[in-house]
């Protein structure tokens, strides 16, 4: 076991693209822990792709990712602006520095929000329209691809883990036994991230029909 796990033998290519490319160590004392570790990267990245979904109600989420030139700087608009939902379909944007004011409106234009910004030189206002019956078709659809992703990201780690598993069991690190409990554990592990994704996704499809 003094080999240098961390180069990730068992990643083939597209596997846990959405989570940095990491295969499991195949350090057996680590494989459960650092695909747990993987597969919450992938749930959380699927969060964050959920809450900047436009579901019809402001939500500073919807903006606060958008990349900013600020003094030859692309920065996200979080950090540099207070962004508040003071109405339900209204967002507030708020530049620290109002200098930048004509930057962060280019910036929104060319995201893919589809809201026209109205400033007033200092503040910027983005009234959010609600959701037509077709759009909400789409944005359900574009959730359900994006959930759908997430549990093949979550199927590959488990793959990966396990090859990692029998690697391990092959080289003699760990008995057949154990290599099974790990592998239960794996499954266990698998089938509790999956149903967190479904819940997360009924979730945000259920925050669409509400609108």
């Amino acid at each position: 076991m003094g080999k240098n796990n961390n180069k990730g033998g068992n990643n083939k290519g597209g596997s846990n693209k959405g989570n940095g490319g990491a295969a499991p160590s195949g350090d057996s004392g680590k494989i459960v822990e650092t695909t747990t570790a993987l597969m919450q990267r992938t749930i959380d990245a699927m969060q964050k792709d959920f809450a900047a979904v436009r579901t019809g109600k402001a939500s500073p989420a919807m903006v606060d990712g958008i990349m900013v030139e600020c003094y030859g700087t692309q920065t996200r608009l979080k950090d540099m602006a207070a962004i508040t939902a003071p109405e339900a379909l209204l967002l507030v944007i708020q530049p620290y520095d109002q200098s930048i004011v004509k930057n962060v409106e280019k910036a929104i234009l060319a995201s893919n929000l589809g809201i026209s910004p109205v400033s007033d030189g200092r503040v910027i206002r983005l009234p959010v329209p609600e959701l037509s019956s077709e759009r909400r078709a789409d944005l359900t659809k574009i959730i359900k691809k994006r959930s759908e992703d997430a549990k093949v990201e979550i199927r590959n780690a488990r793959r990966d883990s396990n090859e990692a598993i029998k690697k391990a069991q092959k080289a003699s690190d760990i008995t057949e036994d154990e290599a099974k409990a790990m592998t239960d554990k794996i499954q266990k592990l698998t089938d509790k991230m999956i149903d967190a994704v479904t819940a997360a996704t009924d979730a945000k499809i259920a925050e669409l029909e509400r609108i």
